[in-house]
């Protein structure tokens, strides 16, 4: 359907996982693709792949924790494609402590990446979507954003601030027509969930042995999910948190 025909949509952590399967869908979709990561291998070969097929899409090196960093690549991304119409805020890693011994530059480090850059893509972006009267941001929070477990602290704190982040940012901003949203994925195997499982067999046994659809969730069904939202089909969709989880959230709904 071409949904996004049209539009340059710059994505943080776009190289592996959830990312890398948004910048796929969304080049699918017609976008000019612009994202930001560290791990240049991987970024560099996703661009070939999608280059040789024809697609627009472009990479740069970037620390999107530090603005100055972030900013550097944005600039010469945009210099490229042009203002970016559709934002997704996707890096972060995990991070779980024992609230005693955490560190403070610890504390400092994880959510620079983990929820000060979504603050970061909306300082980008939104300067040129209040221009153009139009644009739609999703950030990418994690059915720990809305309720958890133990042993997930500090991980569940920066969650919940992006969804806290997401709504104010939709309040704010509907008046310039820019809606702004967050999806929030349950277990997905990325990557790094495979690793784990692959290394602690009990443990995805019973990651899945609790999932209503009697599996966890696949990189490409989050992006798809994202692609939409950013899309004009969902037009009327603002300050959501869509919940991406095989309905395991239902499960444990109190």
């Amino acid at each position: 359907m071409m949904r996004l025909k049209g539009e340059h949509l710059l994505i943080t952590g776009g190289a592996q996982g959830i990312g890398e399967a948004i910048v796929i869908s969304a080049v699918n979709e017609g976008a000019r693709v612009s994202f930001v990561d560290i791990d240049d291998a991987h970024s560099v070969a996703l661009v070939k792949s999608l280059t040789e097929k024809g697609h627009q899409v472009q990479f740069h090196h970037g620390d999107v924790s530090k603005f100055a960093d972030f900013k550097e690549a944005f600039d010469k991304l945009i210099a490229s494609f042009g203002p970016v119409t559709v934002a997704v805020s996707n890096a972060g890693r995990n991070s779980y402590a024992d609230p005693v011994e955490y560190a403070d530059e610890e504390w400092e480090s994880f959510f620079a990446l983990d929820l000060k850059s979504t603050w970061y893509v909306a300082k980008l972006c939104l300067p040129e979507m209040r221009k153009a009267h139009k644009g739609s941001i999703v950030n990418i929070a994690s059915i720990h954003g809305r309720m958890t477990s133990p042993n997930f602290f500090p991980y569940s704190a920066a969650k919940h601030g992006i969804v806290g982040m997401t709504r104010n940012l939709a309040l704010d901003e509907a008046k310039h027509g820019i809606r702004v949203n967050s999806v929030s994925p349950g277990y997905t195997l990325t990557p790094l969930l495979k690793g784990y499982f692959e290394q602690f067999p009990e443990a995805g046994a019973n990651a899945v042995a609790v999932q209503p659809m009697g599996r966890v969730g696949l990189p490409s069904e989050i992006a798809k999910v994202v692609t939409f939202v950013l899309s004009d089909e969902a037009s009327f969709i603002t300050g959501a948190d869509l919940m991406v989880d095989g309905g395991l959230h239902a499960r444990y709904a109190s």
